[in-house]
């Protein structure tokens, strides 16, 4: 994959998942208070919240929060433009732990102890996800014979025939990339969160005004992922591929909404159970077919 077709293609990213991901963000706070039994709020609420936010000014301790969440979001828009373009799946997959890894050091350059206490749960979270999404490139690779996202368009039948253990392993571990309970553990997005706002909890105006465009540009990359499965060289299975996408963020609202939180010593060793049985199991198949 050329250099530039990833450079393109990361502009683009950069410039349409936000959009996207916030007309997400914003049916899903629509969603969400149906299932709850209110109005909700307007379908722009998180740019009229992300807008504000930019017009403040930051208070921050260190001084270095900024920085690092401005790293954060540049990986996440560079993982994004590898996957979109069709670059390499591998590489889209270890650039956004690269931001999510970014994103815990801006909470624990804060020194709050909220915010260390968040950053250690985030890093929980990416202990338990990372397992499955490495195993599930692996699946990818041994279908397709290639990490290039754009080699599925060239396939007979969409991979998912074949790796759908993997499939549901990623939608179980895709709960916790979204940060959505029952895995909500590190920062939540609702009004009871005992840490406060977990990793953000010390972050301000500019500052946390990127941490909720990178969870945007996030959103709009793991369905992606999802949609990935469902691609072969007929034109029809792109439209396919954004179904599913959809569907499965719709059920993910749905978890969202009507599942406690857990410990974090239960999504640990459930996300790493999963990833033994679904991405272990697939792995296994597909050596012997």
């Amino acid at each position: 994959m050329s250099f530039v077709y990833i450079l393109i293609g990361t502009v683009a990213f950069a410039i349409v998942a936000p959009i996207v991901g916030c007309l997400l963000a914003g049916l899903d706070r629509i969603i969400s208070a149906r299932m709850q039994g209110r109005v909700g709020p307007p379908l722009l609420q998180p740019y009229y919240d992300v807008r504000k936010l930019m017009e403040k000014d930051d208070v921050t301790v260190s001084g270095v929060d900024g920085v690092y969440m401005t790293c954060a979001l540049v990986f996440t828009a560079f993982a994004g433009g590898i996957f979109f373009s069709g670059g390499n799946l591998l590489m889209s997959a270890f650039i956004i732990t690269m931001a999510s890894l970014f994103f815990i050091m801006a909470a624990y350059s804060s020194r709050s102890p909220y915010a260390e206490l968040g950053a250690g749960r985030e890093t929980l979270q990416v202990m338990s996800y990372e397992p499955m999404v490495l195993l599930m490139a692996v699946c990818f690779y041994m279908a397709a014979g290639s990490f290039n996202v754009a080699d599925a368009f060239l396939l007979d039948k969409p991979v998912i025939t074949i790796i759908w253990p993997a499939f549901l392993g990623f939608l179980f571990i895709l709960t916790i990339k979204l940060r959505k309970s029952p895995f909500d553990i590190a920062m939540s997005h609702h009004a009871h969160q005992e840490l406060v706002k977990g990793t953000t909890t010390e972050m301000s105006g500019k500052t946390l005004a990127k941490v909720e465009v990178m969870h945007w540009c996030e959103t709009v990359l793991f369905l992606g992922w999802t949609g990935m499965f469902f691609l072969w060289m007929n034109p029809v299975s792109f439209v396919i591929a954004v179904v599913v996408a959809l569907a499965a963020w719709f059920f993910e609202i749905w978890v969202d909404n009507n599942f406690a939180r857990v410990k974090w010593q239960a999504m640990l060793k459930s996300a790493w159970l999963v990833a033994l049985v679904a991405g272990g199991f697939n792995i296994i198949f597909l050596m012997f077919v």
